[in-house]
């Protein structure tokens, strides 16, 4: 009979346990009412989480930075900007006409002298040709023309796109070989778009995943579909939730996080219901009757699924700790979903079972006998026991050994980590075809890869005009610095152009504009832009500006200072998400050293995972660095879900060696729970897989990273090495408690229940 029935609720905890499930069971009609009807509800009064979404930075990167700073004072003293993050490309690789050279430049000074009245946001203009070569960064000559479109900080995303393409049908012909609109802001607007269009396609992939899977599993059609209403209930309450919070509070949610929330809480919510269905089809095929099973199935499992939930909530959640925008927003938002998803599984899956009972194994359940099919259809310890147990290390050396190997394994995989570079690519990212992409690949062949986002220096408490071979020879010191293409300095270009636009003599202040050879947002141009930071003091004084003083500005700044802080917040949150998680242990366990070595082969897993992906994105499929929210987001995620298998993988063990001893408690639990770990662990697996289907670059990366993090925990780390680490240490595992050393009888009968 099972475990429920033999031990009994003879502790406090476990009468509260059973009183809970007794309740749900009595009360199964209500509840299913209840959630249908505020399902219902929420979707007749509530707004959608995409109505807060947002495609700016806001809620991205950050929008106060000392570069945006800089941005801010240039404008002031000069009255335009230098920089254009929204960017029209003409190119003809045989060469642009003289006629269509100059048309473009005098339409950009007809917007720039403000003769056309009716262009909306739009500025200013700046037009750019790489005629003979001159401009800094040319690889070629007369083919490419970009005009660099301004606007002012409170114009949005969306609209400066629609300006910039409104200039481009309103001025130029089709026969004028524009390209296309690009840049920074078109770009993210594209991501955006990819992100909203790819998302119905994503959630019915999982879905269609997540009913192949149980289906299979317990060979039944009714399972999946309790999966998918469970599911269907918990994503719809939480998006609706989710974005009235957000739009109560003002609070702009990234594109990012939709996705990630579908699949995170299909994914949980599904191995929820995997572990309970497993539990009923155990206590239905030991002879129990529906409303019986039902109870037992969920005086089992509640326990465990509410400390496994809020385990997982509570390490999503210290990512609020973290100074990012981007993982500020992200933690609230991916911790209600965790216990929006556990509210609905606890309640409304005992529920459903006791109403279905074993209508929910059909058309298999007429297979459901005693002693023959254990959970997920796997053999009964009590009849197989030693076919069931063969794999578990029985002995300390066999399990000495099995840490050693697997704990080398993980190392290795986890040493490309050494080599980890971050980036913010917003075109980069963008999938091939994309027509923001073709433009950029097109502005970068006449140019320098950095040229849709050069950076700008602004030197200050400069006396411009006696200081023309000094500003000059700055420029030639900036040209020289490794990973610059170019430079455009003053003093190098007649005094009557540069007034106004390089230099300020009112203000004693001079710009300096620095095309990069890399992507202006990739890892490789914040690494050049860190190393000019780094040297602008010494070449002030090597060019003869001693006194004065200089800042950056531009995208590659903002991304650096993105970088430097996600980096900075690592160890904020690492702490933070090891703490919560290491107390949920520990309070679950009632002991410190399992805890401890549990966590510590998560982290390791962890590890290995990131490091796989590093090797991949780098190496096999080379970019501009992983982007910069994916290896922190996928490590508090797998860690969080580490913590949830930890305690769905020993809780069964612990609470069996009360009673007996810790081997025999192994022997007993593993073979149903590895199983039922393992459909729930390939579930979500393939849930977190199915971000790849939005074809952004950064949504592949963390597919991949939750995909082998996941396989790696359920295949390695509790198939091995959890089994091996509890065989190893024994009963000192429940240090300071000596709870394994002395088991004690059962209070109770083998017959109650």
């Amino acid at each position: 009979m099972s475990d429920a029935r033999e031990v009994g609720p003879t502790l406090p905890r476990e009468r509260r346990v059973g009183g809970y499930a007794r309740w749900m069971i009595r009360l199964r009609w209500f509840v299913v009412t209840f959630w249908a009807l505020a399902t219902a509800a929420s979707v007749l009064v509530l707004p959608p989480l995409s109505a807060a979404r947002n495609a700016d930075l806001q809620g991205f990167l950050p929008t106060d930075t000392p570069a945006v700073r800089t941005e801010i004072h240039s404008v002031e003293i000069f009255g335009f900007p230098l920089l254009g993050r929204t960017v029209l490309v003409q190119r003809d690789p045989a060469g642009l006409s003289a006629a269509d050279q100059a048309q473009t430049v005098a339409r950009a000074a007809r917007v720039a002298r403000g003769e056309y009245d009716d262009l909306g946001p739009l500025r200013g203009a700046l037009p750019v040709i790489n005629t003979f070569g001159a401009f800094p960064g040319s690889t070629e000559r007369d083919t490419t023309a970009l005009t660099y479109l301004f606007y002012g900080r409170d114009t949005s995303f969306s609209g400066q796109l629609h300006s910039a393409r409104n200039y481009a049908d309103r001025f130029f012909e089709t026969d004028e070989d524009v390209v296309g609109v690009t840049g920074s802001v078109p770009a993210r607007l594209a991501q955006a778009r990819l992100i909203r269009e790819s998302l119905p396609t994503v959630e019915l992939a999982t879905l269609a995943a997540i009913i192949l899977i149980v289906g299979v599993s317990f060979r039944s059609v009714v399972a999946p579909l309790v999966a998918l209403v469970t599911t269907a209930v918990a994503f719809t309450l939480t998006l609706r939730l989710a974005g009235y919070v957000a739009r109560l509070l003002g609070v702009a949610a990234p594109d990012e996080l939709e996705p990630l929330v579908v699949v995170l809480l299909l994914g949980i919510v599904t191995d929820y219901v995997v572990f309970f269905t497993s539990a009923l089809r155990h206590e239905l095929a030991e002879g129990a009757g529906r409303h019986e099973a039902a109870r037992a199935a969920t005086m089992r499992f509640a326990p465990i699924v509410a400390a496994a939930g809020l385990a997982v909530a509570a390490g999503t959640a210290t990512l609020v700790v973290a100074d990012s925008v981007f993982f500020a927003a992200m933690g609230p938002g991916l911790a209600f979903t965790v216990l929006m998803g556990l509210l609905v599984a606890v309640t409304l899956v005992p529920a459903l079972m006791a109403l279905l009972g074993r209508a929910m194994f059909w058309p298999t359940h007429h297979r459901l006998k005693p002693a023959s099919v254990g959970v997920l259809g796997a053999e009964s310890v009590t009849g197989r026991a030693g076919a069931s147990t063969r794999w578990l290390p029985t002995k300390r050396r066999t399990a000495a050994v099995t840490v050693g190997a697997c704990g080398t394994v993980l190392l290795l995989a986890a040493l490309p980590l050494q080599r980890l570079d971050l980036g913010v690519s917003f075109v980069a990212s963008l999938p091939g075809g994309n027509g923001v992409r073709e433009a950029a690949a097109a502005a970068q062949s006449g140019f320098a890869p950095g040229i849709l986002s050069p950076s700008v220096l602004l030197v200050e408490n400069v006396d411009v005009d006696g200081a023309r071979s000094e500003l000059a020879r700055m420029g030639e010191l900036l040209d020289q610095v490794p990973g610059v293409a170019g430079v455009l300095a003053p003093g190098n270009q007649p005094r009557q152009l540069e007034v106004g636009t390089l230099l300020s003599p009112r203000a004693g202040a001079a710009r300096f504009l620095i095309v990069l050879e890399d992507p202006a947002l990739g890892a490789q141009a914040i690494d050049t832009l860190e190393l000019i930071r780094n040297r602008v003091p010494a070449l002030l004084t090597d060019s003869g500006l001693e006194g004065a003083t200089a800042a950056l500005a531009g995208d590659t700044a903002v991304a650096a200072f993105t970088v430097q802080q996600t980096q900075s917040d690592l160890l904020r949150i690492a702490m933070a998400a090891l703490l919560a998680n290491l107390l949920m242990l520990v309070l679950f366990l009632r002991a410190l050293l399992a805890p401890l070595y549990l966590l510590a082969v998560t982290v390791l897993s962890v590890a290995a995972s990131l490091g796989l992906t590093t090797y991949v994105f780098t190496e096999l499929l080379p970019g501009d660095g992983l982007t910069f929210y994916v290896p922190f987001a996928a490590a508090v995620l797998l860690l969080a879900l580490g913590s949830d298998y930890n305690i769905f993988a020993v809780g069964h063990v612990w609470e069996l060696a009360r009673h007996r001893p810790l081997h025999e408690a192994m022997a007993e639990s593993m073979p149903r729970t590895t199983r039922a770990i393992t459909v729930a662990g390939i579930t979500l697996a393939v849930s977190f897989a199915m971000l790849a289907l939005v074809p952004l670059r950064s949504f592949r990366e963390l597919a991949f990273a939750m995909f082998v993090g996941i396989l790696l925990d359920i295949f390695v780390v509790r198939s091995l090495l959890m089994p091996a680490l509890l065989t190893l240490v024994g009963p000192a595992s429940a240090w300071p408690s000596r709870r394994l050393h002395h088991p004690t009888t059962p209070a109770h009968p083998r017959s109650e229940s």
